[in-house]
């Protein structure tokens, strides 16, 4: 009997080596593909751990111009609030849609005059757009007076006037951790009057006019979680580090104060309006600032002030402003990608509402559209995970307690002038707990809401803010 023919006619053995050479090379591409398009890490490494790691440094970075930025409820923080003051994340998501909801109610401003010094006050003063203390989760340690004493503030780039806590606190002071400011024992503390231009200013910066206190000008700023700060307008010595220090900075030394500050004395205004740090700063640092969020609480970043230093690396694209609020950074979002595919997302509903990047939002909006696309991506994707039930506002969640590993696709967020800027895996998951890791994504409640860009997506970049520019710019790998 004659051999059996396997291989076809025209298929010699060489040949057919050669093509199982190319199946190989082929499977071995897709696998590569398939990488590039996820994240692979231990579950376990999303747990943040109790003990804080050594501070953040940047290739090239200035000290000179250089602040910590930590977690207010992490290990690195020292405010040392009592357990069962610090909020779930339940609780944190909870005001995070008060903020989201400010921002979107774009409330009216109610300009007529208020005593702001009668504890009432607080009742009759308008929400400025979009401020929501309570959900900032970052702070940076700042000098004020002469002799210098140390304050720990939040920041806050959707906020613009800079206040701190300050004795005799003749209504109300919260409980903080930094001895509260005396102005008293400051050579360099003055009051600002009423007649002058810079209390004037205060109603484009608060969204309340101000009033008089025997000639004195009086502030009264209240935020979306009814968190407040009343008090006199100043002029005071601002140290950022030991070479960097700027004489009669305008703040606010509350007198009457109250809200979810967790300790912090106070609020660090980034905005854009012409009270905001930036812009008081702007003969020095020209409006440039940059921070990099560290990837989690136990970690550490920092934020910078001018370009000395700034990465050739970074990548701009166009600052916009959004009708009605000004003090905002308008961004523009073309296009997003999951696992490397971008959705099927017009670019016109990314932008029906206008957009804004904000470091006090955690969790990114998108318009209802967008985010449905993107679940709907995120979710095939991940359908070999089981899923876990929703935590609060976050309505994809899994249960990974079963793996040691898992594999999870890449987003990508696309702007003007062909910026692409990937999310780290720490922006793309919210971690309540291994058997509840949720897309760390939300829907607005229609496609004309204002699209955010919040702080979870933002983890691990250096964002850099350039105001004289107009621009908007984004480093990977910014903390380390």
């Amino acid at each position: 009997m004659g051999a059996v023919t396997i291989l076809p006619t025209f298929l010699s053995a060489n040949k057919l080596l050669l093509f199982v050479c190319l199946i190989v090379l082929s499977l071995k591409e897709g696998y590569a593909t398939a990488e590039a398009e996820s994240h692979t890490i231990h579950v376990a490494s999303l747990l943040p751990s109790s003990v804080c790691t050594p501070p953040a440094t940047a290739k090239g970075l200035d000290k000179k111009s250089f602040l910590q930025v930590i977690h207010k409820h992490g290990p690195c923080s020292q405010l040392h609030e009592e357990k069962a003051n610090i909020p779930t994340h339940a609780q944190i998501l909870l005001l995070d849609e008060v903020r989201v909801k400010s921002i979107h109610s774009k409330l009216a401003k109610k300009l007529g005059s208020v005593n702001v010094m009668k504890k009432d006050a607080a009742a009759n003063l308008p929400a400025k757009d979009g401020s929501v203390v309570g959900s900032g989760n970052y702070i940076v340690t700042i000098g004020l007076g002469t002799p210098k004493k140390n304050l720990r503030l939040m920041f806050d780039t959707g906020s613009d006037i800079t206040w701190t806590q300050c004795q005799p606190c003749l209504i109300s002071c919260y409980k903080q951790q930094d001895p509260i400011f005396s102005p008293s024992s400051s050579s360099s503390y003055s009051n600002v009057s009423c007649s002058s231009a810079a209390c004037t200013s205060l109603n484009s910066a608060t969204g309340n006019s101000p009033v008089c206190s025997s000639s004195t000008c009086v502030y009264g700023i209240q935020y979306g979680d009814s968190s407040f700060s009343i008090g006199f307008f100043a002029k005071e010595k601002l140290t950022l580090t030991s070479n960097v220090v700027f004489d009669n900075f305008l703040f606010g030394c509350g007198q009457n104060n109250q809200g979810l500050f967790g300790g912090a004395a106070g609020l660090l205004g980034l905005g854009r309006n012409k009270l905001s740090l930036p812009s008081q700063t702007a003969i020095k640092f020209k409006k440039i600032f940059s921070y990099c969020l560290p990837s989690s609480p136990s970690s550490t970043g920092f934020l910078k002030f001018g370009n000395d230093g700034l990465s050739k690396s970074v990548k701009f694209t166009t600052l916009s402003t959004i009708p009605g609020g000004e003090s905002f950074y308008g961004i523009t979002i073309i296009a997003m990608s999951v696992g490397g595919k971008k959705l099927s997302i017009s670019a016109s509903v990314l932008a029906a509402g206008g957009a804004i990047i904000d470091s006090g939002t955690v969790i990114t909006r998108l318009p209802p559209t967008a985010y449905s696309a993107l679940r709907s991506a995120f979710r095939k994707q991940m359908n070999q995970y089981p899923m876990a039930k929703s935590l609060s506002i976050l309505d994809t969640c899994y249960d990974f307690s079963k793996y040691s590993t898992v594999s999870i696709p890449k987003i990508s967020l696309f702007f003007e002038k062909g910026v692409e800027v990937p999310i780290d895996v720490r922006g793309i998951l919210y971690v309540n707990s291994i058997s509840q890791v949720c897309l760390a994504f939300a829907g607005n409640s229609n496609d004309f809401d204002v699209l955010i860009y919040g702080n979870t997506q933002q983890k691990t970049l250096e964002v850099v803010y350039d105001g004289t520019r107009q621009m908007l710019g984004f480093r990977t790998g910014g903390c380390t």
